[in-house]
């Protein structure tokens, strides 16, 4: 099946003058517009139905949003960024909940199931294969991404990596050596962005202070407060137990201190506890944690999905492969649950 891209190889020129070609749009010479649908008809190109739907100037009004866990606190935090900013501007919000289902994947991201019914998509948490970006692309859909980046699409996020460093060297600073890691250790078959890079800080920050990858002390959390708890529960048995743990969500850093509490444990005498979000409740927590703006990805994530769909955006050049990808700074919040081995804590909030 003929797409854009092949259009844009057989005239030369990009794909979105290509897009503004076929569409109608101002800023194409007549020449180059007359070129491309010359092209079009002798390479049998069919519009998709959302291409279709802009071209005739209508539009649905209506973004899709696709996340792995809706109920998740991040996912759900995200979501009421975007959706605010999109209903201000009078569009509606389709949510697609994948909840770790590989066919409902496929549906959504690799049929004309999403084409049909909504103008741009914004995928949260997800890292798109290949050949879902492909697809996505040559029906012209407009995608933003959360928490991943793909070289074409604009995207925000934070730096993932950094912030597993960030809360591991924390630990390294107060003298902890042994410290464990509870995360997603296990691939589910989904694309996760976030999860591997966590997991890429906490070992290349032990491998920098010279300390050797221990797999024991790498715990499956699953992003949960039940997967949480169930690691701070295997994690306290081990012998010798850790002095320290990184978990990569606040949630399932909530887990680990239910656990450590049930097993006697001071925190952060016998065992010092950080986290990653800044969950609303882990200020009650009195938990350490990395803080990064989550209503913000939201936020900017749908400002980015609104200008993708101007046809006149100031700016954006002949190309949208040329995307715009965003990096929010993130921050160490020390509160109660870290110190030094057999030290009470010493806050600095």
């Amino acid at each position: 099946m003929t797409s854009i891209h092949d259009l844009a190889r057989e005239t030369g020129v990009s794909t979105a003058t290509v897009s503004r070609a076929l569409r109608g749009l101002p800023r194409v010479s007549e020449e180059t517009r007359q070129r491309v649908m010359e092209a079009a008809v002798r390479l049998g190109y069919v519009p998709s139905p959302h291409a279709v739907g802009l071209a005739s100037g209508g539009q649905t009004r209506t973004v899709a949003i696709v996340v792995l866990f809706v109920t998740r606190w991040f996912f759900a935090t995200v979501i009421s960024g975007a959706e605010q900013v999109l209903r201000e501007r009078g569009y509606d919000v389709l949510l697609y909940n994948l909840n770790d289902d590989e066919e409902a994947r496929r549906r959504v991201l690799g049929t004309h199931l999403l084409t049909k019914r909504v103008d741009a998509l914004l995928v949260v948490g997800l890292g798109p294969t290949p050949q879902e970006v492909h697809w996505l692309s040559s029906q012209g859909m407009p995608v933003v991404t959360v928490g991943a980046r793909i070289a074409q699409w604009p995207s925000v996020r934070v730096d993932d990596e950094l912030v597993a460093r960030t809360g591991v060297e924390h630990l390294l600073a107060l003298g902890h050596r042994r410290i464990a890691y509870v995360g997603m250790i296990h691939d589910t078959g989904i694309s996760l962005a976030t999860p591997r890079a966590r997991v890429r800080g906490y070992r290349d920050s032990l491998r920098d202070a010279g300390i050797e990858h221990d797999p024991e002390l790498e715990l499956e959390g699953q992003f949960t407060l039940d997967g949480g708890v169930a690691a701070g529960r295997r994690l306290v048995e081990l012998a010798p137990r850790p002095t320290a743990v990184f978990c990569a969500s606040d949630e399932m850093a909530f887990g680990v201190l239910r656990a450590a509490r049930d097993a006697g444990l001071r925190v952060p005498e016998d065992l010092s506890v950080v986290g990653v979000d800044d969950h609303e409740m882990a200020s009650f927590f009195d938990l350490t944690t990395i803080r990064q703006p989550v209503v913000e990805q939201g936020r900017y994530a749908a400002r980015q999905v609104l200008d993708l769909m101007a046809p006149d955006r100031p700016g954006q050049g002949e190309d949208p492969a040329v995307a715009h990808h965003v990096e929010l700074s993130t921050e160490l919040v020390v509160r109660g649950t870290t110190s030094a081995p057999g030290l009470p804590a010493q806050r600095s909030e």
